[in-house]
Order: structure tokens, then C-alpha cells, then sequence
């Protein structure tokens, strides 16, 4: 299983709120049907089992801020691939709040 942290960073934009921004990049991968998604405070998780279902997303949602206008954007892909155990994303936070 693969998880991935995206986070998109739109420059130039004439606004410090990047809600707008954002919310059309996670939507763009809204029928991405071997991507899961979950949006945090400070970026989106991804999960596949395919890194190219990750990449692709990661494109799409880049590409989308750019179709808004936005001449540069920052994307950061930080990627977590198991193959020892196939844990979801929730399996993931639940492990670490049995340690709570």
C-alpha cells in the first residue's frame, strides 16, 4: 500500500486564503477510483496501490490549479511505500492512538 502527503502551493495569487485553490485540486480527483483521499489541515493523503495512481492524481491536481489561472504552483509529494503489510490509512492513525 501506498500513502502519499500532497500539498499544493498556489504563487502569485492575489489572495493569502488558498481554500479556493485547494478545494478544486482535491475535487479534480474526486473520480479517481484507485486513489483514496483525505483532506487534513496541512495537505491531502493519498492512498493506492499504485504509484502511478499517485502520480497521476498529484498531476491532476497541479494541473487543475494551473487551469485557474495560477502561472506557479508548489507542490510537495512526500510518499510512504509498504510492502511488508497492507495498511489503510485509517489502520495507520488507529495504530498510533492505541498508543495514546
Amino acid at each position: 500500500m501506498i500513502h502519499a502527503e500532497i500539498s499544493i502551493y498556489p504563487i502569485g495569487t492575489d489572495n493569502t486564503s488558498l481554500s479556493f485553490y485547494i478545494a478544486k485540486a482535491v475535487d479534480s480527483i474526486k473520480e479517481f477510483k484507485l486513489v483514496k483521499h483525505q483532506l487534513t489541515p496541512m495537505g491531502t493523503i493519498l492512498e493506492s496501490n499504485r504509484p502511478e495512481s499517485i502520480f497521476e492524481a498529484a498531476r491532476a491536481m497541479m494541473e487543475t490549479v494551473h487551469m485557474l489561472g495560477v502561472k506557479r504552483v508548489e507542490v510537495v509529494l512526500k510518499i510512504d511505500s509498504r510492502q511488508d503489510k497492507n495498511q489503510t490509512m485509517q489502520e495507520k492513525v488507529d495504530s498510533v492512538r492505541r498508543q495514546l
